[in-house]
């Protein structure tokens, strides 16, 4: 009898377990990252070397032109950076998760007077896929892939966003950690790989 009871305990534990939401994503004073809510990023940057600097992300111009717009990280730490707003896939979620896909944009305007959303596109100039603006935001599914990324916890304690989107079960879909990489005119640009970027909030 007690033999039966221990391992129905355990399988309500496991079942709770594997039901159970994944943890929030939390700012440095612990709070939850809420969903439709302005946050201000700070950024950590670990190079080859070992070299370890902060700063915050900002749109960026794309070679010599005005538009469009793509994601860059600075190491200046005067002010506080753009703030960003993140929203679930499932907006009615009022928290920011783990392993969760969300779209991200800026909460101001940009100068291309183009959606804020960020996306994941190739740039021929770098050959490699970057970080851009004037996704879609909302509407999960195959037309959206590129608008959808995810917070994963990092070894150094903050959040890496990582390219790997699951709304679409039946899309074959690249993964990787979004990290930086410069460009031809010298700004630090955030590409699928490069340099590891850490978040913090």
């Amino acid at each position: 009898m007690k033999t039966l009871i221990f391992f129905s305990f355990a399988f309500i534990l496991c079942f709770f377990k594997a039901n159970s939401a994944p943890d929030p994503v939390l700012t440095y004073y612990g709070k939850s990252v809420r969903t439709g809510v302005e946050c201000y990023p700070i950024m950590r940057l670990l190079n080859k070397v070992g070299y370890d600097s902060i700063g915050f992300i900002f749109p960026a111009a794309l070679s010599n032109k005005t538009c469009p717009v793509g994601v860059a990280f600075t190491s200046q730490t005067e002010g506080a950076g753009h703030s960003l707003i993140i929203t679930p896939v499932n907006p009615k979620k009022g928290v920011i998760r783990l392993s969760t896909d969300v779209n991200i944009k800026f909460s101001d305007t940009n100068i291309c007077h183009e959606s804020n959303v960020w996306r994941l596109k190739y740039d021929k100039a770098m050959k490699q896929y970057v970080v851009m603006m004037g996704g879609v935001e909302g509407n999960p599914g195959p037309e959206t892939l590129d608008n959808w990324f995810k917070f994963e916890k990092a070894a150094d304690g903050y959040y890496k966003l990582v390219f790997c989107p699951s709304v679409c079960s039946y899309c074959k879909t690249m993964c990787g950690d979004i990290g930086t990489a410069i460009d031809n005119n010298g700004v630090s640009r955030l590409v699928l790989g490069g340099e590891p970027l850490s978040f913090g909030f």
